[in-house]
């Protein structure tokens, strides 16, 4: 779909997954003559395009920080959807954005990147987020890695999925599962990409290649005389002075100790025993059985049930990151596995490559020792007060 905006701008809408839109970027540039080539790109997402072995140089030890670990899988398991989508189209997820960068190259056109950083997109959404809400993020996220259906892809309605772009969509699917994060971020894009977008238009002529259901709200920012935008504003990762999330894994160890020492001078030594034991247990079986799940080799599992039960009474440490450690060791991800990340298109694929399988352990082994955490706590407070 094309807008023209003005004589300066002209926007191009397109289905991330269609021949046709490729067609329509191309016949665009070719009518209108601009002096830049604007695509919905950020550095990242534009070298994830361009540059397809990126992932071979990505030190392991990356890989073994929890956030990272979420982040890397949501953006493996997106683009084997996106190639599973394109397949169904005979044509390359972002094809359109390649060919606009093509042309543009064959015109001796500038190429502005006009998204913002999808990682700043992403932590600005989780800062927002409440801890209901995060909880639930995680949950439907892990359930949808480890529920990965190739029979429920073919439900799906690729004609609709093929009116947005990936970010979008994930805007969409926030927005239920985290009410109040989702409408400001797509309204932050739309005025993000405008502004972007409108001072590019100050060189000379743009025309700008972005997802289709983006259109709307950057031709209505366009249309305004001046487009009020504090892009630095809209780039700022706020830090939130009070964490509930980290208040609390600052407040476990203290009430831990609290139980022992209470439980000692009570009930005497006896009770202690008992209390480290069934924590020992508790939060070593929850995190172990993550790591099973996730596949780990033998040793990593021990080293999970081992090692959650400490770096739960330790904010700093987290039981995935220890158990990741040794799978690392013991099953190292060779190029070979980085290069397969952009091939996975089945759940096989995903649970026999080594990079995923270690993405997959870190994570699990952390939401299992949390799990262990929140069982056991309540159950040492029963015994303690008993």
């Amino acid at each position: 779909m094309l807008v023209k905006v003005n004589d300066n701008i002209i926007l191009v809408g397109t289905a991330h997954i269609s021949k046709e839109s490729v067609e329509e970027v191309k016949q665009a540039i070719e009518k209108y003559k601009p002096k830049i080539v604007a695509v919905e790109l950020c550095k990242r997402r534009h070298e994830a395009i361009t540059k397809k072995d990126q992932w071979e140089n990505t030190p392991v030890n990356k890989l073994l920080k929890s956030n990272n670990a979420y982040l890397m899988l949501a953006q493996t398991f997106l683009s084997s959807i996106q190639r599973k989508l394109g397949k169904e189209y005979g044509v390359e997820p972002g094809s359109e954005m390649i060919a606009a960068m093509d042309e543009a190259k064959k015109h001796g056109l500038e190429v502005a990147l006009v998204d913002r950083d999808i990682t700043i997109t992403l932590k600005r959404a989780w800062k927002k987020m409440g801890v209901r809400e995060k909880f639930r993020l995680t949950w439907e996220f892990l359930k949808a890695i480890l529920g990965y259906d190739e029979e429920e892809l073919e439900e799906l309605d690729l004609k609709e999925l093929m009116k947005e772009d990936v970010i979008s969509a994930m805007m969409k699917e926030f927005g239920e599962i985290a009410p109040s994060v989702s409408t400001v971020l797509i309204h932050e894009r739309d005025e993000y990409i405008a502004k972007k977008i409108l001072d590019e238009s100050k060189k000379g002529r743009v025309v700008a290649v972005v997802g289709a259901g983006h259109l709307k709200g950057i031709k209505k920012y366009l249309e305004q005389k001046e487009v009020d935008v504090d892009l630095k504003e809209l780039e700022y990762v706020p830090k939130k002075r009070f964490s509930v999330l980290k208040t609390i894994g600052y407040s476990i160890p203290v009430l831990f100790v609290v139980l022992i020492v209470y439980g000692f001078y009570t009930k005497g030594s006896g009770l202690v025993l008992e209390m480290f034991l069934y924590w020992f247990l508790i939060n070593g079986i929850c995190s172990a059985i993550g790591a099973a799940i996730a596949r780990g080799h033998p040793f990593t599992i021990l080293t999970a049930f081992v090692a959650a039960p400490i770096t739960s009474l330790n904010p700093a440490i987290a039981a995935g990151w220890v158990a990741g450690y040794v799978e690392a060791m013991l099953r190292t991800p060779v190029v070979k596995d980085f290069k397969e990340l952009s091939k996975l298109d089945s759940l096989r694929d995903f649970w026999n490559n080594r990079v995923i399988r270690l993405l997959m352990v870190v994570a699990l082994a952390n939401v299992g020792s949390m799990i262990g955490t929140f069982v056991a706590l309540p159950y040492l407070l029963r015994l303690g007060f008993g």
